[in-house]
């Protein structure tokens, strides 16, 4: 099972010199990818930056979009962002797409807001078909090539019976997340998608990927918490705070046992979202995850 760690995108303080710092301490570790995602009405650098930054200062690890909100973004300009990324990569770019959970992000957008769940469908296809090189408008097309044949893999976001349906018709797999960080809860939703390739007839497995909130180091409780609140307030304090009881991932024992349970129930990729931008953090996480690698080996 591979692991991943995300930039610590949704915390105040994560600036050019910690990006820098994140970049080279994972592509240094023993981790498999460094990803961001989409939000728009937060205090947050933006994903594409993130991600662009990660393509041009790392070597070795996959460069990820945790989730791009497809229905946000014309499909032509999105295909050039993402190839671009690709070629800056060197082809190391994974892609999970999805609609969001935020009106207010559509809202602040002055994107609407019904409809999403088709234009996320149609979005995917036309990707597809400008990678492949189909032409744009007047016979041009959309550069450049992507350096993946037919472009970067393509993970769905959404994580329901529908969604998964819908993602058995075009994606490479899925990518979820656990707040509670509960393998069990991991596993059915794998279940469901193994469910949803095989009455769409695919002889392929989906790529099964999930990620949760996580802080290590002295004071991580508080600080996960204090994170987790500010960052899930968009859904009500009182909301954000019974959500936030529920998050264990502050101790290397909780995270251990984390990471041994979904490789247990068939996880190939586990996302560690940081809940501080402190560099210190990735010899943390490495620590963990080197332990837990060696124990699976």
């Amino acid at each position: 099972m591979d692991v991943g760690l995300a930039f610590p995108q949704m915390t105040p303080d994560l600036d050019r010199d910690r990006v820098r710092a994140w970049c080279r301490a994972v592509d240094d570790g023993p981790f498999s990818s460094l990803s961001a995602g989409e939000r728009i009405a937060f205090d947050n650098l933006d994903g594409f930056t993130l991600c662009t930054a990660a393509a041009a200062l790392t070597d070795r690890v996959r460069v990820g979009f945790n989730v791009v909100v497809a229905p946000w973004h014309a499909p032509a300009l999105l295909a050039k962002e993402l190839a671009s990324i690709d070629v800056l990569s060197g082809g190391r770019l994974d892609v999970a797409v999805g609609v969001g959970g935020r009106e207010q992000d559509y809202a602040a957008l002055g994107s609407p807001f019904a409809g999403r769940f088709a234009r996320l469908d149609d979005a995917v296809a036309e990707l597809r078909r400008l990678w492949a090189g189909g032409e744009v408008v007047d016979g041009a097309t959309v550069g450049p090539v992507p350096v993946q044949p037919c472009g970067p893999p393509v993970l769905c976001s959404g994580t329901g019976p529908r969604s998964l349906a819908r993602a058995a018709r075009w994606a490479d797999g899925l990518t979820g997340f656990t707040l509670a960080a509960d393998p069990v809860e991991v596993g059915a939703t794998f279940r469901l998608a193994e469910e949803a390739w095989a009455t769409a007839g695919r002889t392929d497995a989906p790529r099964r990927v999930t990620g949760s909130f996580a802080v290590l180091g002295p004071g991580a409780e508080d600080a996960l918490h204090a994170f987790a609140r500010r960052y899930l307030d968009v859904f009500g304090s009182g909301v954000a705070a019974w959500l936030t009881e529920r998050m264990p991932l502050s101790t290397p024992d909780a995270v251990r046992s984390f990471l041994l349970g979904l490789a247990a129930e068939g996880c190939d990729e586990v996302v560690l979202v940081p809940g501080s931008s402190d560099p210190d953090q990735v010899r943390r996480f490495a620590d963990v995850v080197s332990s837990v690698q060696a124990d699976l080996a």
